[in-house]
């Protein structure tokens, strides 16, 4: 091994990997010293390298002042031995001995205090997995809708769907016997640009997307002109209308709701007001410089904690106060929406949806940015899911970061998203054991992958799940790492099994009963083609209108491979009659719920644009304007969606799958 892989492994790169093919790659060189130099271990000349290297073993020679462990199980703190002090999260503490740096197992999970001679540790003792199916409903097979916010409708002419159209759809799920419904990211977004609508890019996973604030919380409701809004969004035009209405709305506000709104803001502390800040200057150097991230604003401006940050936050006052108030009116319509779940029998409630990172250019990144990977973007290699690799453009948690500072973003980024939910997805949680970074403006297939602290995570994980009594869901589509799959099993987090995947070794759609127990039955997600597109072959009309990257030879052969792949489908989903032309997409639709249903998953998700039949799905990953991505809307109100004699069938068909 060379010594930029003795630096690399040292930093938590692996140089070699394994593709979802099964075939071995290699990093080059240049891209390991790229990465290198982000992380900040300069590797590009022999004595950097040494340098680097010291510097790096010397980090991971330090004793832990972060150390999970499962309830009961003994714990390790390194070096150490003696008389501690173990101080509970709830205030108790006790005399305990350490021997051979083991510390007695705990039987309390929390967040504890262990303080051993001059040294803290902070603890966290998790309990052994997190919180399933069958501890929320004894033996049920539960099922329910996934749904994209913006895209849904209700009585009112509104420009997008909100929180308030959000409560609406579960009530209705509910009165049809669901029990869960998962929705798209709530995150912050950058409410003064409206060309930032997509909920994988947010500004901070911590703070709610304000444009989904629903505002009939507040007095006198905020609606569009009287009218059919068109089939697509207009970003531009609607994010813009919302904020003035909602101005107008807080430049009225009564006294009653001004005496809410502190209390919320005084629950929110130093971190809800600078992310008001931040939404404040956002908007000021949008408007008057074009700047689109905190690095683009004076330098002055770049350091949260500097006087002249200080002195905007005293003297635009107001304006703060406006997005601090925002963040209320998102918060309240979220809630409103889980309670409406839960008053309507659901057992789980919202499944919540967690980013994999956020944009560099946003407010945790801008208050927080050593949390944070700088001059990486984070993507996945090249797979079925994405043949040319993709570099997101977003950033993730530093590793190192987080064990330095407890985890405490991490915890409270999970604690957001299960605030108001009964569950959360975790979009590609193989994050929680590798991120795959690229060098910025570096190509998606120049990167490696960086090691997380996995162990830690998935503690903290299953801790969460158990105070929020809430389900976890984990995205584990594309390269799966080595072991992943059943360290999930052993904590619990559901995986996803996905329709057009769950095959065998030669590409025959497997049975539904063969399908993994431990995860979520899905007919498909946001990101691929739905059952009626896929069987017209809409995405493969899409991906050669676009140029993008195929295995088929030419379009031709790519429909002459999908051809052989519905009669494949349709023998495995054994509907009576004969296959249906690539246009009659219905009894497809039909058969393949009533398949997926069948599973033997605790849970099962639909995406309502397969519940309606819809042939466009939401997102093309890959592209920004070449599809219209996160603009779709519903054809009609959820309500008239599901009396649609078609989607009342469909129902009936996965309730009595479910059942059976």
């Amino acid at each position: 091994m060379s010594l930029l892989h003795d630096l690399a492994a040292a930093a938590g790169l692996q140089p070699r990997w394994q593709d979802a093919g099964g075939r071995a790659q290699t990093v080059a060189d240049e891209a390991l010293q790229a990465i290198l130099n982000a992380l900040g271990l300069p590797a590009d000349s022999e004595a950097a390298i040494r340098a680097s290297l010291a510097t790096a073993r010397a980090v991971r020679a330090e004793p832990p002042s972060f150390v999970s462990a499962d309830v009961g199980a003994r714990v390790s703190i390194g070096a150490g031995d003696g008389p501690a002090v173990l101080t509970l999260e709830d205030g108790a503490s006790r005399a305990v001995t350490i021997v051979d740096g083991q510390l007695p197992g705990i039987t309390e999970a929390g967040y504890h205090l262990l303080t051993l001679g001059g040294r803290d540790i902070r603890l966290a003792i998790a309990p052994p997995r997190c919180v399933t199916i069958a501890d929320v409903e004894a033996g049920g097979r539960l099922w329910g809708p996934a749904v994209q916010i913006p895209a849904l409708r209700d009585g009112r002419s509104t420009e997008f769907g909100d929180f308030g159209t959000l409560a609406d759809t579960v009530r209705a799920f509910a009165t049809r016997g669901a029990d869960a419904v998962a929705i798209s990211p709530t995150h912050a977004l950058f409410p003064a640009d409206a060309t930032r609508f997509s909920p994988y890019a947010p500004s901070s996973r911590q703070f709610l997307n304000v444009m989904l604030a629903d505002p009939s919380v507040m007095a006198g409701a905020v609606s569009a002109d009287p009218g059919s809004p068109p089939a697509l969004i207009d970003w531009a035009g609607a994010i813009p209308d919302r904020l003035v209405a909602l101005r107008r709305q807080f430049d009225t506000l009564p006294d009653t709701v001004r005496a809410e709104v502190e209390a919320f803001g005084a629950r929110g502390g130093s971190d809800l007001r600078f992310h008001a800040a931040f939404d404040a200057l956002h908007a000021h150097f949008l408007a008057q410089s074009g700047a689109r991230g905190w690095q683009d604003w004076p330098a002055a401006y770049q350091d949260p904690d500097g006087a002249a940050v200080a002195a905007f936050m005293t003297e635009q006052r107001d304006t703060c106060d406006f997005y601090v108030i925002l963040q209320w009116l998102a918060d309240a319509g979220l809630e409103r929406a889980q309670r409406t779940a839960r008053d309507g029998g659901m057992a789980v409630g919202l499944v919540a949806d967690l980013a994999v990172g956020m944009d560099p250019g946003g407010s945790h990144a801008w208050r927080r940015r050593g949390d944070l990977l700088n001059g990486l973007s984070i993507g996945a290699p090249p797979d079925p899911l994405g043949p040319d690799g993709q570099a997101w453009g977003i950033t993730g948690f530093d590793p190192r970061a987080l064990v330095a500072n407890g985890f405490a973003p991490f915890i409270a980024t999970i604690r957001a998203g299960l605030a108001h939910a009964g569950g959360l997805r975790i979009d590609h949680a193989f994050g929680l054991r590798r991120l795959w970074v690229v060098p910025d403006g570096a190509s998606a297939a120049d990167g490696a992958y960086l090691d997380m602290p996995f162990a830690d995570m998935m503690r903290i994980i299953a801790l969460e799940s158990h105070r929020a009594r809430a389900i976890v869901i984990g995205e584990d589509l594309g390269t799966v790492p080595d072991g992943f799959r059943e360290a999930m099993d052993t904590r619990a987090m559901l995986g996803m099994r996905v329709l057009w995947f769950e095959r065998d070794g030669d590409g025959e759609f497997i049975p539904p009963e063969s399908w993994s127990i431990d995860a979520v039955a899905m007919s498909g997600t946001h990101d691929l083609a739905t059952i009626a597109g896929w069987w017209q072959g809409r995405d493969i009309a899409w991906n050669w209108a676009l140029g993008r990257t195929s295995d088929a030879a030419d379009e031709a052969a790519d429909h002459d491979a999908r051809a052989a792949d519905r009669s494949r489908l349709w023998t495995a989903l054994g509907a009576p009659g004969p296959q249906p032309d690539p246009s009659d997409t219905a009894p497809v639709v039909d058969a393949a719920l009533a398949h997926v249903a069948r599973t033997p998953c605790g849970l099962a998700i639909f995406p309502l644009e397969d519940l309606v039949g819809l042939v466009e799905q939401p997102n093309l990953p890959g592209t920004t304007d070449e599809h219209p991505n996160w603009r779709r809307r519903m054809p009609d109100t959820t309500d008239a969606l599901l009396a649609r004699p078609d989607t009342a069938a469909r129902i009936a068909l996965i309730e009595t799958a479910r059942a059976s």
